[in-house]
């Protein structure tokens, strides 16, 4: 049979041909990267990683390595040019302790006046901070205890005369025999305690303050017992007193003043007898008056946990009045104790604490105890010692 062309062209169109090879290169593709991806696991991390960036350079020096309680500054450290180190020197304390104080009245300069009788006040003829001599006049009571003591004395001199002219008749008798031996001396035993009793009326008024020669009554003039000031009043025209053990004024020689400071119980030792003392009061602070300590008191008041330390002043002119404030400043014996500079102190839990080297650029803290704070300067009490080397810069670098 002869072929011929019929005329048509069975192949695809172009478009056909185009997307059936693009479909053929998708597979392709994906079934290459399914094989590389399966051999990328089966090999070796240094061929499947690729080509890696430069090495990471090493690390900078290290600034301090701890070793235990122990910190070493390595070679090389930064901190080698900030620290910087110095031996511990001693030095001579004396220490300034400002304390507050109070002026207060010498008590052995201080009269209690006292009435000797119970009565009701008719006048009172001083009142407080007045200036009284020795004999004035301070007070008049109305007292019913003293018109019974002029009493008491009239009848122990009425009794006393008695006995005594009772006494000379029997005498007279006596030298004629018309009396016995024992009718005088009766008489003179009744002549003994008249004289006995009027003696005991005397010095009960004189215990009132009152002469037994004075002109008898009932109004008792009180008067000043020492010069001086009075820096207490108990009375007041019309009062009536019961209790005669009971002060009514008090008064006080102001002509040498005490000035109290308390001292704190961890500074009590550094205070004794005749130290130096700096005085400078509220009311004249651009005055400084100095002194030395006269009294330490033995006694430490077990509420406030201070000792008493006293300055006598001579206060002619009463500038210094009792319950004045001031500023007492004491100067402490001299100490010799290792002495650093406050830089070298680090403080670390509420505690100082100095960095000692105790090798080659290896330190250790340790903690210190400090006595006083001059300045720029501290001087330690325990903790360290003379010529031990420590870091007196730079130490809270160190500190972590």
């Amino acid at each position: 049979m002869t072929q011929f062309d019929s005329g048509r062209d069975d192949r695809p169109p172009r478009q056909g041909r185009l997307q059936t090879v693009a479909r053929g290169l998708a597979y392709a593709t994906a079934l290459l990267a399914a094989v590389v991806g399966a051999g990328a696991y089966l090999l070796p991390p240094s061929l499947w990683r690729g080509p890696t960036r430069a090495q990471t350079p090493p690390p900078r020096a290290q600034f301090l390595i701890k070793q235990g309680e122990r910190i070493y500054v390595p070679p090389g450290s930064p901190l080698r040019n900030k620290l910087v180190i110095a031996p511990v020197a001693v030095k001579e304390i004396r220490r300034k302790l400002a304390l507050p104080a109070v002026v207060e009245v010498d008590p052995t300069r201080t009269v209690k006046v006292l009435s000797p009788v119970a009565g009701q006040v008719v006048d009172v003829a001083i009142q407080v901070g007045a200036r009284v001599a020795q004999g004035d006049m301070l007070a008049v009571i109305e007292s019913g205890d003293l018109a019974q003591a002029f009493a008491d004395q009239d009848k122990a001199r009425a009794a006393q005369k008695l006995a005594k002219q009772t006494l000379d008749r029997l005498l007279g008798l006596e030298k004629t025999h018309a009396i016995s031996v024992k009718d005088r001396e009766l008489a003179q035993n009744d002549l003994a305690q008249a004289e006995a009793e009027l003696a005991r009326a005397e010095q009960r008024l004189r215990a009132m303050s009152v002469s037994p020669d004075q002109k008898a009554g009932s109004r008792l003039p009180l008067k000043a017992l020492a010069a001086g000031s009075v820096i207490d009043l108990q009375l007041a025209p019309g009062a009536y007193i019961n209790d005669i053990t009971t002060p009514v004024m008090t008064i006080a020689n102001l002509e040498t003043i005490w000035v109290t400071a308390n001292v704190a119980e961890k500074d009590s030792a550094l205070v004794g007898k005749g130290e130096s003392a700096e005085v400078v009061f509220t009311a004249y602070p651009g005055e400084v008056f100095k002194g030395q300590v006269f009294f330490v008191s033995d006694v430490l008041d077990p509420d406030t946990r201070r000792t008493k330390v006293r300055i006598a002043f001579p206060n002619p002119a009463t500038r210094l009045k009792p319950n004045m404030f001031a500023i007492v400043t004491l100067l402490a014996a001299k100490q010799s104790l290792p002495a650093i500079p406050t830089t070298a102190l680090v403080l670390r839990d509420e505690t100082d604490q100095v960095f000692m080297e105790v090798a080659p650029w290896t330190f250790e803290a340790r903690s210190v105890r400090i006595n006083a704070l001059q300045g720029d300067e501290a001087a330690v009490e325990d903790g360290i010692r003379v010529g031990d080397r420590i870091v007196v810069t730079g130490g809270v670098l160190l500190n972590d």
